[in-house]
This record gives structure tokens, C-alpha cells and sequence, in this order.
């Protein structure tokens, strides 16, 4: 039983960068993934490419979901390219890019981010999608295709149910979904079995009980597609006023001892992306 504790949405401001690295060097964290388009990029750009030990993918980014915290694409394309709202940024949900894009411009999008994360001097480990967007069925064969293009392995499960954070694309043609499971499965990429997903509807004042939630894993490969944030500056805090309280405190939580100490005592190993890509390269060569 093997598990990859990731941090998602990193880049995206200064506090996903802090504690991405805080919590890696820490042990709790023992991947994540980058959003390429958003402003903090540069940052967590130079502490990668300054720290090897860092395991650090591509976020690919489909979506700019804040309300008053925009970004948009890297490729600078048109209206045409439906990758853009009348503002210019990227769409604020995914049922809007799955009604807009192009999947042409989709793939452009998703290798110019890749190309850029590489060429600041990233070693990416793995592809990974922001709000699930890369699993909608109008592109999902592109995505593991992308991959192996890219040589790293690309975050899937065997079943779309098993993806936790599939909630935006309920209801989808699950025939594309397989098409692509069965495509990484022929090139040997990993394939998970289930990914959880920090819980964002929990209430502020009611903790989150994230022993529960690791404690009852059976055999396979589980990603915990977890949402760290460091707090302070009225950053996080002003980005996503309603839900900032769960990304702070899972990592005021990842940030203890005894947290890192309980991980210890479990069961199941924890891995790295880089360590499955690795495997991955070993068999393809």
C-alpha cells in the first residue's frame, strides 16, 4: 500500500509556496504540482530549480476560479481558441471550458505550461489537473497522450468515481475516461486507484478529521490531492475569503510533529511522483 501526499495549487500565491517547501523538507508532503499561469510561478520556479529534493510536477491549468484573483493562459490565444472568457482570462468553471475550447488549443496550452515549468529548470515529475479539467472526456486521450509524449507519468484512476475531485465533471461519457485509462495502462504509466481531495465544504470551527480519512486505506495506490496554504499578509485569507480556514489549517496540521510522527506509524508507505516517473522511465527503457 503506497501513498503520494501532494500539494496542489502551488504557484499560485506566495503561502501554497511556503508551504509546499515547508512541509516537503518536513516530510509530509512528499509531492506537488504547479500552476504555471499564476503569478507565483517564478517563485516556487527558482526554490525547485535551486532544490532538486523538491518533487514538483505541472498543474495543468484550465481554469481561474477566484473571483477577484485572475489569470490566464500562457499561449496568449484569441477568442477563437475558446480557452478565454470576455475578459481574457481563463474560464471560471469547467462546464465552461468543456463548452468553449478547442482541443487543439487545450493540448497547446497544457505543452506551453510543461515547456515553461522545464525550461525554468523544474524537473517535472508528473501531470496532474487543476479542477479535473484534463479528465473531460473532449480531451482526456490527449492528456495521457501528452504524457507519454513528455515522458511523465500523468495523474489517472482506473475509474473516474475513484477520482476524488470529479465533482466538476459529473455525468460525463465514461467510454473517453476508459479509452484513456486503457491507453496509460498499454504504455505502463501508473495508475492509481482511488485519489481523495481536501474537503472544502467543511465549515469553519469544525475540524477536519484528516486521521479518518488516512486511516482506513486498503492496498493499492492512493494520491491525497491535499490543498496546504500558509496564512498571513491577508493573502489566502483575501483570495478565497469563505473557504481559506481549509487550506491554512491542513497546513498548520502537516506542519506538527505529531502529524509527521502519526504518517510514520501507518501501514503504508509513502511515496513520490518522482519515484513512480522514475520506475515508469526504468521500464520504458
Amino acid at each position: 500500500m503506497r501513498l503520494v501526499i501532494h500539494a496542489d495549487d502551488v504557484g499560485m500565491n506566495h503561502g501554497a509556496n511556503r508551504a509546499f517547501v515547508e512541509l516537503s523538507r518536513l516530510g509530509t508532503v512528499t509531492a506537488g504540482s504547479v500552476m504555471v499561469p499564476c503569478p507565483w510561478f517564478s517563485e516556487i520556479a527558482e526554490e525547485a530549480a535551486a532544490d532538486p529534493s523538491l518533487d514538483c510536477g505541472v498543474h495543468l491549468t484550465l481554469n481561474s476560479e477566484m473571483t477577484h484573483y485572475r489569470w490566464g493562459p500562457i499561449t496568449r490565444p484569441g477568442p477563437a481558441s475558446g480557452l478565454v472568457d470576455e475578459h481574457g482570462y481563463l474560464w471560471p468553471d469547467v462546464a465552461s471550458v468543456r463548452r468553449h475550447a478547442h482541443p487543439e488549443a487545450v493540448e497547446a496550452e497544457w505543452r506551453a505550461q510543461i515547456d515553461r515549468a522545464l525550461a525554468a529548470g523544474i524537473d517535472v515529475t508528473h501531470l496532474d489537473a487543476h479542477m479535473g479539467s484534463a479528465l473531460a472526456p473532449e480531451w482526456c486521450e490527449r492528456y495521457v497522450a501528452v504524457g507519454i509524449d513528455y515522458g511523465v507519468p500523468v495523474l489517472i484512476t482506473g475509474t473516474l468515481g475513484d477520482y476524488g475531485p470529479c465533482n466538476h465533471l459529473a455525468g460525463v461519457d465514461q467510454d473517453p475516461f476508459d479509452e484513456a485509462v486503457a491507453a496509460a495502462r498499454s504504455a505502463g504509466m501508473p495508475v492509481f486507484d482511488r485519489v481523495l481531495e481536501t474537503d472544502f465544504s467543511r465549515p469553519r470551527g469544525r475540524p477536519a478529521d484528516y486521521r479518518a480519512v488516512l486511516g482506513d486505506l486498503d492496498a493499492g495506490l492512493t494520491y491525497c490531492a491535499f490543498h496546504p496554504n500558509a496564512p498571513g499578509g491577508a493573502e489566502i485569507e483575501v483570495i478565497e475569503p469563505d473557504q481559506f480556514h481549509v487550506r491554512t489549517e491542513e497546513y498548520e496540521l502537516f506542519s506538527t510533529a505529531g502529524w509527521r510522527d502519526w504518517l510514520e506509524s501507518r501501514p503504508y508507505e509513502l511515496t513520490t511522483m518522482r519515484e513512480l516517473r522514475d520506475g515508469w522511465r526504468a521500464l520504458r527503457n
